[in-house]
């Protein structure tokens, strides 16, 4: 049978090594128990707070805010509570706490227990979501690239500044979808209203739903009355980025505020009108998120009333030189260096080079070889990339001809393929050969195959057949 010493080692080990804050008080309010995922969530030292009483360490507006000063007075339990208050150093804190009352053999109230989880980063990143309307300082002016199939694009989104219809904007990572939709606000009568911006993979599904449409006080244990994004950017537009990462219940809830152009607050029984444009931006062929149930069905035909299919860099490679010139005057200006270019070895690797993380990644290869480069030295060389650059594209070959890209897949025996690589084979195949039946005419085509002419645009780019 263990020790009482033996015992009493093992609930401090226990206690100072979960990852939840723990804090006890007796019945004269004094902490007796202050465990280290405590004193580092209120940022306090556990010597300081051993012996002393709560309104001695903490500020709260009113005393009876404190769920542990309550339980210990009143004997009230509080369960899943958020609760904000403020340390001697005048530092924020924001917990969810779970509070009960301790009673000895005689139902008498001798202390309280909080065990508590820290939530002010996430607390943080609300606020800023709902309070920042973001910085639309991208027209369409900002856009670089002359390549046809990126001019379509720009095209297509200038006609879409005429109307408030929704947008899908089709792209991967790094091609510039919020780029594309700053434009087409900034282009629109909705330019002098506000400009939302909000990633719906950033957030959990429980708390993105009262920050897309509001909550009403009282719904839920520490809920305020809160304005949502649909209400922060009326009269403008909101863009909802990665709308595939939304839970199927919140999309339903999405399309209905589409439709009904209304929005219902978390808790409220009353809906709210809305006057607002949705531009929403995915990084995978919609048709495979839907495939997936990562897309509702009904949603994507309501959000694709106009569909722009963002081409990746390595489908407009033409463009790369002046991209390039325009992150050299960037960074130029930013660490006061005058280089004036790239050399031809460079821009050939530039040129051999898939571009898996596009634009972004060009400026981001570009920014590192000028954070290596000499003072004195004017031109972008080999030796000056990123060594994760360097190695990547040091066995590179010359470009492939059209041909032979258009001719990958034949001959390839399926039996020594993997499972996803076989279904790739064989989705090219049967695309090459509706467009075969069809005198490659892309129309006919995509009505055989029961997908949109831009979805069918979207394939061909994807797997390269030209």
């Amino acid at each position: 049978m263990l020790k009482l010493d033996d015992l009493q080692a093992i609930l401090h080990t226990l206690v100072n090594n979960i990852d939840t804050g723990i804090h006890i008080i007796n019945q004269d309010g004094l902490t007796i128990l202050y465990n280290k995922k405590m004193a580092e969530i209120e940022g306090m030292n556990h010597s300081d707070v051993l012996g002393k009483n709560i309104p001695e360490l903490f500020n709260f507006q009113k005393e009876s805010e404190s769920t542990l000063m309550s339980a210990l007075q009143t004997g009230a339990v509080t369960k899943s509570s958020k609760q904000t208050y403020f340390n001697q150093k005048g530092q924020e804190i924001t917990t969810i706490n779970d509070t009960f009352p301790i009673y000895n053999s005689n139902k008498q109230i001798i202390g309280a227990i909080e065990v508590a989880k820290d939530i002010t980063n996430l607390e943080q990143i609300i606020r800023d979501n709902i309070l920042n309307k973001g910085d639309t300082k991208f027209t369409f002016d900002s856009i670089i690239g002359k390549s046809a199939n990126f001019q379509e694009v720009i095209e297509t989104s200038k006609r879409a500044t005429r109307t408030a219809s929704s947008i899908l904007i089709v792209g991967e990572t790094g091609t510039g979808k919020e780029l594309f939709a700053q434009s087409i606000h900034n282009g629109s009568k909705r330019s002098s209203g506000p400009f939302i911006s909000q990633n719906c993979a950033a957030l959990p599904d429980s708390l993105i739903e009262g920050i897309l449409f509001g909550t009403k006080k009282g719904a839920f244990t520490g809920s305020i009355e809160r304005p949502g994004l649909f209400e922060q950017a009326e009269g403008g537009t909101i863009l909802l980025d990665e709308i595939n990462s939304l839970h199927p219940s919140l999309q339903a809830k999405l399309l209905r505020a589409l439709q009904e152009k209304t929005i219902r607050r978390v808790g409220d029984t009353k809906d709210k009108k809305v006057d607002v444009r949705i531009i929403a931006t995915i990084n995978q062929d919609p048709i495979d998120a839907i495939a997936n149930d990562q897309l509702r069905k009904d949603l994507y035909y309501r959000l694709s009333v106009v569909s722009l299919f963002i081409p990746p860099l390595r489908e407009r490679k033409c463009d790369i030189p002046e991209l390039s010139k325009f992150f050299i005057q960037k960074f130029n200006i930013l660490f006061d260096l005058n280089i004036r270019g790239i050399s031809n070895h460079v821009f050939s690797l530039f040129d051999a080079y898939d571009w898996p993380g596009n634009v972004r990644e060009l400026e981001h290869i570009i920014e590192g070889a000028m954070n290596l480069i000499e003072p004195e030295e004017e031109i972008i060389d080999f030796p000056h990339l990123p060594l994760p650059f360097r190695q990547k594209t040091n066995s590179l070959e010359p470009s492939i001809s059209e041909a032979m890209i258009s001719d990958m897949f034949k001959g390839i025996d399926d039996d020594n393929l993997s499972l996803e690589d076989y279904m790739v084979n064989t989705e090219k195949k049967y695309l090459v050969k509706i467009l075969e039946d069809h005198d490659y005419n892309i129309s006919k085509a995509a009505k055989t195959l029961d997908i949109s002419r831009q979805s069918l645009q979207y394939r061909l780019r994807k797997f390269n057949l030209k």
